[in-house]
Parts: structure tokens; C-alpha cells; sequence
């Protein structure tokens, strides 16, 4: 633990004390549901969501992508998952006051490492999987497992019964979680799934003699479905109930996103901010010429990815414009040669991304598929000292392919 954190450490903690007993300790009063885990939290926490609602359960959900509570909902403009300063206390006590029955929360290893997870009084957590990601932010790999492992701990220090731990057993830490001395350990695997189908219009599996039919690609949203299904389980929801909700689920914000405007080509909007998401993305769309809108997440952060993503689209994409995404205080142009590093032959760089992305739009032949990753929802392009331009990688796309289509 570096200085500065260390001397943090108590403000931090102070924040999340002081704000859980200002606002009488609300998780105490509702069912809390944490998700963690390098990727997939975002998808599991809105099909937990979207099952819960369909249950009849008043649902809050607080996340990357948006703040809600049952219907009402404002999209996450923070910047970070789980903001700090008492957000979630706050949260969850308008939460209880507007009559929710349950929460969804979604929780990082640099929530763990700021007290932010403290006094949620989980009665689950999930466990999605643990990637290669925010080593240089934590020290090392281990460092930032042992960061998520703290949120395991979390669950154990809960009051409530029973607790139950749901974790992916297809990762290598699946069982060090579900090792954490709670009365429910759930484990979930790939293996679980009967007849599994996939394609880029979604998968289709039977669970426990349900057909679940999801309309989100590739057998990662499978693995997010059935984290879902397997806490709503535990929550006694009937699987008739989870089948038909997450059937419903067309649209995940940020997530594999299809932006459809009337051309004769997919668009798809990712995050994917890791090697495997991005591997992942790109073979959820196996038939298809790709045509590839790359950046990479975070200037001044894990630059060990820079290379390796670069490779991973090379071998994926027809074509691979680079773009520029979150530089912050390092210099855009050394980040895409970083990129490029992990690459062959020349590839296009556009440095301004909406016309990277027209760029891309404009390649496009009928049946081809755009993938543009890296943002997702994010709000903003964050660039040095802490300016920031507003931004959706959604928005952009339907604009410019307006454009395109009015002049075709």
C-alpha cells in the first residue's frame, strides 16, 4: 500500500461509517445483492434486475451503467461504478424510503479498497471471474484479488441469514470464494447449461428442464445469464419467471449493443476494456467481416493490455481503425503506438474518435460488422488535469449513421 493510500485509508473509512449511521444503516433493511469480478458485472447486475422487477419486487440497482430504483432510473455520470462520499448509504436509504425490496450493487476492488463495500449487510454476492486487469493500480495480480477478496469478507461480516456466495467455478478463484464460510455456497459453470446455442442474435439453453432463450451474443452472456439465474434462485424465484425476463432483455446498454438505424450491416457498441472481452466480442461475431474502432482504456494504466489487444484485433478484424479513447495526462499518440505494437501490418489511426468512428461506418459493406470498443456507456473522454469532453459512443454512431444513410 502506497503513502498516499495509506494516509486515506481512515478518511475513507470515516466517509462510509459516518454515512451508514447518518442515514440508520439502510442495507440492514432491504435484501443487498453485490456482484464483482474483472467483467460481466454490468450484464448480470441488469439481468438481476430485469429478473427481480418480473418477480414483483420493487428493485433498486446501482451500477456502471445507471442508478434506478424500480422504474425510475438516471444513467451513471460518475465516471466509476461505486462513487464515494456516502453514495451508496444515500442511495440505498432512498432506496428503502421509496419502498424497494431489494438492491443490486455493483462492487470493484477500488470500492473495496476505499470502505466503500462496508455495511451493505449482503445477503449475496456473486463472483463473475477474475481477468488481468488493474495490476499497475494495485501492485500486482495478487493484490488485486486479494482487493476482491475483501468484498468476500464483506458477505462473511453480514448479519443477515442465510448468506450465499455464487461464483463462477470456470475461473481459478471460483473456489477461493466459494471457500468464505457462509450457509449457501452456489457454484456456477458453462458445464451446468443443457444444449447450449449461441449466435450473434443470442443464446439459447435449457437450466433444470427451463429453455431460457436470451437476445444478448456470445457464450459469455450465457455465463452472465445463468450468474443471474443462479442468485435469483437463491432468491426463490421460480426459473419460469427468470426465463421470461431475461427473454425480454433485448437491450444492455453498453453491452454488445446493437445500434440499428436501417443499414444493411451491424453496428455494435462494447466496453470490452480487457483482452478476453475483446476476444470474446470478436467471436460472438464469427461470420461476419469485422471492421474494428480500438482505443484502450485508461492513459497511465495498465499498458501491459496495449500490445496484446492490438494482436487480438489484428487477427479478428478486416480492417482496425485506432482511435483515441481515455488518455488522461499521457500522451493519446504513445497509447495507440503501444497498441500497435502487438501488430504486423499498418492499420488506419484517426485520432478524433467520432470520425474514427464515421470512418468506420463508411467502410462497412452489406453483412459486414462494425465493433467499436472500449467506451461503452462512459460518459465522458477524459483528457489531462482532469478535463473531460461529454460523450456516448451510442449517440455518436446513430448520428453518424444518419448521415451516411440520408446521403446513400
Amino acid at each position: 500500500m502506497n503513502l498516499r493510500r495509506l494516509l486515506l485509508t481512515p478518511y475513507h473509512f470515516a466517509w462510509a461509517l459516518f454515512s451508514a449511521l447518518f442515514y440508520d444503516f439502510p442495507a440492514s433493511k432491504i435484501v443487498v445483492v453485490g456482484i464483482t469480478g474483472t467483467k460481466g458485472k454490468s450484464s448480470v447486475a441488469e439481468m438481476l434486475h430485469a429478473v427481480l422487477s418480473a418477480a414483483g419486487h420493487k428493485t433498486a440497482l446501482a451500477g456502471t451503467i445507471r442508478f434506478a430504483i424500480g422504474a425510475d432510473s438516471k444513467p451513471n455520470l460518475y465516471k466509476m461504478t461505486l462513487p464515494g462520499r456516502g453514495f451508496i448509504q444515500r442511495f440505498l436509504a432512498r432506496a428503502v424510503r421509496e419502498g424497494a425490496t431489494h438492491a443490486i450493487v455493483e462492487l470493484t476492488s477500488e470500492s473495496a479498497l476505499q470502505y466503500r463495500h462496508q455495511f451493505l449487510s449482503l445477503n449475496a454476492l456473486i463472483f463473475t471471474n477474475l481477468q488481468k486487469e488493474h495490476v499497475e493500480a494495485h501492485g500486482s495480480f495478487e493484490k488485486y484479488f486479494a482487493a476482491k477478496y475483501e468484498l468476500g469478507k464483506e458477505l462473511v461480516a453480514s448479519p443477515k441469514r442465510p448468506r450465499a456466495i455464487v461464483a463462477n467455478t470456470d475461473d481459478a478463484r471460483g473456489k477461493n470464494f466459494l471457500s468464505l464460510p457462509v450457509e449457501e455456497r452456489v457454484p456456477f459453470s458453462l458445464a451446468d447449461l443443457d444444449n447450449l446455442q449461441v449466435s450473434e442474435k443470442g443464446v439459447a439453453f435449457a437450466y433444470r428442464g427451463t429453455l431460457f432463450e436470451v437476445p444478448q451474443p456470445g457464450r459469455f452472456s450465457a455465463m452472465n445469464a445463468l450468474a443471474a439465474i443462479k442468485a435469483a434462485e437463491f432468491l426463490d424465484v421460480p426459473l419460469a419467471t427468470c426465463a421470461r425476463a431475461l427473454g425480454a432483455l433485448v437491450r444492455i446498454p453498453g453491452r454488445a449493443e446493437r445500434i440499428e438505424a436501417g443499414q444493411s450491416f451491424a453496428v455494435v457498441v462494447d466496453y470490452a476494456h480487457t483482452p478476453d472481452s475483446l476476444r470474446a466480442l470478436y467471436g460472438a461475431f464469427p461470420n461476419r467481416r469485422k471492421i474494428c474502432v480500438l482505443g484502450n482504456t485508461g492513459g497511465g494504466r495498465d499498458r501491459w493490455k496495449r500490445p496484446e489487444m492490438g494482436r487480438i484485433a489484428e487477427e479478428a478484424c478486416a480492417e482496425v481503425i485506432l482511435t483515441n479513447e481515455d488518455p488522461y495526462d499521457e500522451n493519446p499518440e504513445r497509447i495507440v503506438h503501444d497498441i500497435m505494437a502487438g501488430m504486423r501490418r499498418p492499420h488506419s489511426i484517426i485520432m478524433d474518435r467520432r470520425t474514427a468512428i464515421h470512418a468506420a461506418l463508411e467502410k462497412a459493406r452489406s453483412g459486414d460488422a462494425v465493433l467499436i470498443t472500449g467506451k461503452g456507456t462512459d460518459p465522458y473522454i477524459m483528457g489531462p488535469a482532469g478535463t473531460k469532453m461529454p460523450w456516448s459512443d451510442g449517440e455518436v454512431v446513430r448520428e453518424e449513421l444518419e448521415k451516411l444513410l440520408a446521403k446513400s
